[in-house]
């Protein structure tokens, strides 16, 4: 059993900041909420790194909101219903598609530069979306754009505490409440951090896997310390690889937009044959889970580690106006966007399930809301539509704020809270080692195309790591280890459990979707281990 806490400790021997809001992590979730939540609170901002760094930085393709005059929330809500794939909440699904527009424009005023074309902003197309109506910055540089204009205004705002290069290890509840966190400093000391509200926006889990388009603080954190607190934790068997990552020699897995086969790009597999008309309807734009199991069957096929990605029939300045971020990229690896086909294969992008919450952000535990990524708002069901998390992570931010400003403040007593597991040995093998470890077993055994046998080897792999939680943790590095075998863990049972395929969750032993049986959400939680939970009416 993993334990409540990472490490042994007394609070009363603990340092406390007090403070009103505390936001875990500084992606567009992070600081949209604390920029929102400042209006009336004081808010301390921790980030295990910088404020630019996190996944929301790497979002190319745009942000998913109805604007356009032929377009309306119910095509959006249609869209989004039929990519989650039986497993979305209507209502949550509603409560974006509405509010997504609103969001965009709070966006606006708050710095983000959309790109404009003939006075109107510009929209996109993505995979499985039936209008335009992806904005994008910089043609594929939306994230960074978002990020680099919210990084400003928090900045600017005199009740933002930022605390960048510190660790969360673990929140602290007392009877079902959640009260702050320990986090450690870079000096590693540890301070009790106090709050009204804790809202965790730590992000996605792409570290679980070897191959990711994700950066390198994405390991889990949030959904980690969430199931050690007791909150809920759902729908994490569905993880969403991205089908075309960069696949070259001695350059990282660098994400290329969905919004480049919007544009008319195609799938060739090594022979330089197209291949998606074999698989789907929708050729390239089909649902990504579909696409990305396409690759991987030609790669088997054909034996080669990647397919091509074709642009080359687009007219070059179209090519270089639209994805300069992607142009200049593969450009440094002496790859030619406009005349070259992209090696592309899939790699670990996005993780559907995360921290349960209700449609105000509330997870299970008193006080303690989930934003972002390292939510399940039941917006994305099983497979997320392209481009719905930085509307989703907005509109929710929102929705957060308010039921804080409504929250009853705390009781001044101190609160008794120690651990004691008796720890003593310090971790045995270099956490590097155990890390990529990890990350081989996820890829080999529970990765795109599972089965029982190889999910029940991946079960038994991270099992010989679980002593782990019995050791002196004292490092960022074995914290963030102990998270993705936590995380890891869940991903595994949660996928051993569902006896299906759907979405993005593929059986080979299991190949149809189930309706009858399976259209329903694994939660787990610490003390009750797995239940299940029916879906509502989609």
């Amino acid at each position: 059993m993993i334990p409540q806490y990472l490490i042994d400790f007394d609070l009363n021997d603990l340092p406390v900041v007090q403070t009103d809001v505390i936001v875990i992590g500084s992606g567009i979730a992070g600081l949209y909420t604390a920029i929102m939540a400042s209006a009336t609170q004081n808010v301390l901002l921790i980030t295990k790194k910088s404020l630019l760094d996190s996944n929301t930085r790497y979002a190319q393709g745009g942000i998913a909101a109805v604007t356009a005059e032929d377009d309306s929330p119910a095509y959006h809500r249609q869209d989004t219903l039929l990519a989650g794939a039986g497993l979305c909440s209507s209502a949550a699904v509603d409560v974006l598609v509405n509010e997504g527009p609103l969001g965009v424009q709070e966006l606006i005023r708050l710095g983000t530069m959309f790109d404009v074309e003939n006075g109107e902003l510009a929209l996109t197309k993505e995979g499985a979306h039936s209008h335009r109506r992806i904005l994008h910055a910089n043609g594929d540089a939306t994230g960074y754009e978002i990020v680099r204009a919210l990084s400003n205004q928090v900045e600017m705002l005199h009740n933002i505490e930022v605390w960048d290069d510190h660790f969360v290890i673990d929140l602290i509840t007392e009877q079902g409440e959640c009260h702050g966190a320990i986090v450690q400093m870079p000096d590693g000391q540890r301070v009790f951090a106090r709050g009204l509200a804790t809202v965790m926006c730590a992000g996605g889990a792409g570290q679980l896997y070897r191959y990711t388009t994700n950066p390198e603080v994405a390991t889990a954190d949030g959904v980690a310390m969430a199931y050690r607190a007791g909150a809920e934790i759902r729908d994490m068997e569905f993880i969403q690889f991205h089908p075309t990552a960069l696949s070259y020699p001695g350059a990282p897995r660098f994400l290329i937009s969905e919004a480049v086969r919007g544009e008319g790009a195609v799938l060739r597999n090594i022979k330089g044959e197209r291949f998606m008309p074999k698989y789907h309807e929708l050729l390239e734009l089909a649902p990504r889970d579909i696409v990305a199991r396409a690759i991987v069957s030609e790669m088997e096929v054909t034996g080669s580690t990647f397919v091509y990605l074709d642009v080359t029939h687009e007219p070059p300045e179209l090519v270089k106006h639209r994805f300069p971020t992607i142009y200049e990229t593969c450009m440094q690896y002496g790859l030619d966007l406009t005349s070259d086909w992209i090696p592309v294969s899939p790699a670990a992008h996005y993780m559907m399930g995360g921290i349960k919450t209700n449609l105000y952000g509330e997870s299970s535990v008193k006080r303690l809301f989930a934003c972002g990524e390292v939510s399940s708002t039941g917006v994305h069901g099983a497979n997320r539509l392209a481009s719905n998390s930085l509307s989703e992570a907005i509109v929710y931010g929102s929705r957060i704020v308010d039921r804080i400003n409504k929250l009853p403040k705390l009781s001044e007593n101190s609160i008794q809270v120690s651990f004691d597991a008796g720890r003593r040995e310090t971790p045995s093998q270099a956490m590097v080692e155990k890390r990529l470890k990890l990350q081989k077993v996820m890829v080999r055994y529970a990765g795109l195309r599972r089965n029982r046998d190889t999910l029940l080897r991946a079960e038994e792999e991270l099992a010989r790591q679980l002593p782990l939680f019995q050791t002196v943790l004292t490092k960022r590095e074995e914290y963030e280890f102990a998270n993705m075998l936590t995380a890891s863990l869940l991903v595994v049972q949660g996928a051993l459990s569902r006896e299906e395929s759907r979405g993005a969750h593929y059986r080979e032993d299991f190949s149809e979707r189930d309706d009858r049986i399976w259209q329903k959400h694994i939660v787990h939680t610490r003390d009750q281990r797995m239940m299940e939970e029916r879906c509502d009416d989609v």
